[in-house]
């Protein structure tokens, strides 16, 4: 009876995520390798913010290339995968917290998220007004559906990687 229990609290975990964003879709490590070095040459200049950092694959690459990296992920078991997984590394941090409501760092230069049709419009005004309001260009890399009323840079396999510049206009008003 245990584990019924256990099991159902695991399900219900993992499927509350999907009413949130997108459903835990571990990334392909040789195709995550290649857009962290083709479409994106991530380096220690940078910080990435991995959007639904699931078990923390993701910053565990950026983190070997020597940037900083920080996931935000909402299910609290791979939240803790990921900080085993992670071992003390001081250049990755996973938080537990719902990617929608929270800002992500000032410095950041690369935003990774595995996306979803459902929520383009969502993810394509949150960065935009993260780049309006900080004044900087910020690259975004998307595994799985692309952003359709954004101009990619380059496409590789099931990656795309964007550009969002501020927006001339809003530097002007503040």
């Amino acid at each position: 009876m245990v584990w019924f229990w256990v099991a159902a609290a695991i399900f219900l975990l993992f499927g509350f995520v999907v009413f949130r964003g997108a459903p835990y879709v571990p990334s392909h490590r040789k195709y995550a390798r290649l857009a962290l070095t083709k479409l994106y040459r991530l380096n220690a200049d940078d910080v990435l913010v991995d959007l639904g950092s699931g078990d923390g694959t993701i910053l565990r690459m950026a983190s070997l290339k020597g940037a900083r990296a920080i996931g935000y992920e909402l299910n609290p078991i791979l939240v803790l995968i990921s900080q085993l997984l992670a071992r003390g590394d001081k250049k990755q941090t996973t938080i537990l917290a719902d990617m929608w409501l929270t800002d992500f760092p000032a410095d950041t230069t690369i935003v990774y998220v595995f996306s979803v049709t459902r929520d383009e419009a969502k993810l394509l005004k949150k960065l935009q007004n993260h780049v309006d309001e900080h004044g900087s260009d910020l690259w975004c890399i998307t595994y799985g559906a692309g952003l359709r009323d954004k101009q990619p840079v380059k496409k590789l396999h099931a990656h795309t990687l964007y550009l969002f510049e501020p927006n001339p206009l809003q530097r002007k008003q503040a």
